[in-house]
């Protein structure tokens, strides 16, 4: 397999840890290639071949080219789970597929705003009003998913699923947001079942060691 994209990439770290929890390793079962931001490679002919919106992560394994972050995690886990890493009944299944599918249509759009205003934009070209109310519009969406782990302990039921990946890292620049630029995000909620959750991830899964690359997004 190939897999393009840097490691700082929240879509690329999906796909990073979903092999992490594949057992399958960087150099010896993937090659990566850094693509996107100062790597360049995402516009040239080559890559546009493979994926025509110049993005990142693309992923390709043999005959298979695929783009979309939360539909490379799907592949993965139909076509290379050979240990059963990730439940494969239907309630923990389609308990996973709406939260991939919330993480992109619902709370990623929210969070988003603050993510790129605050780590991407020129601070003279920043709207610190729109940062800080879709930051407070985050805590509220946030606030359902704590609501659902009051109850079970991963999203989709009892067992980590993928469906907790893209919600986990979101959740890493939420809080890390709040740390670097407290006054410009106003107060973060405080939702302690959210906090469990993440708890768990980091003694359960490789959570951690793909955690860490999100210390670099802020700098």
């Amino acid at each position: 397999m190939r897999l393009w994209g840097r490691k700082s990439s929240i879509n690329v770290q999906k796909v990073l840890w979903c092999l992490a929890e594949l057992g399958l390793k960087e150099s010896k079962d993937f090659e990566r290639i850094d693509a996107g931001l100062h790597f360049g490679l995402n516009r040239t002919p080559e890559f546009l071949k493979l994926n025509p919106n110049g993005l990142v992560p693309t992923l390709e394994d043999g005959d298979i080219t695929l783009w979309e972050s939360n539909t490379i995690l799907r592949y993965l886990a139909r076509q290379h789970d050979q240990k059963n890493r990730f439940p494969t009944d239907i309630a923990s299944q389609y308990g996973s597929e709406k939260w991939l599918d919330w993480q992109l249509g619902t709370m990623w759009p929210s969070l988003r705003t603050p993510f790129l205003g605050l780590t991407r934009t020129p601070e003279a070209e920043r709207n610190y009003t729109a940062i800080q109310k879709a930051y407070q519009d985050t805590n509220k969406l946030l606030s359902l998913l704590d609501q659902t782990l009051a109850n079970q302990k991963y999203c989709s039921g009892d067992r980590f699923h993928i469906g907790d990946i893209p919600l986990a890292l979101c959740i890493g620049r939420w809080i890390l947001l709040h740390q670097s630029f407290p006054e410009k995000t106003g107060p973060r909620a405080e939702l302690k079942n959210i906090d469990a959750w993440l708890k768990r991830l980091e003694t359960e899964t490789q959570y951690s060691e793909i955690a860490e690359k999100e210390l670099n997004i802020i700098k």
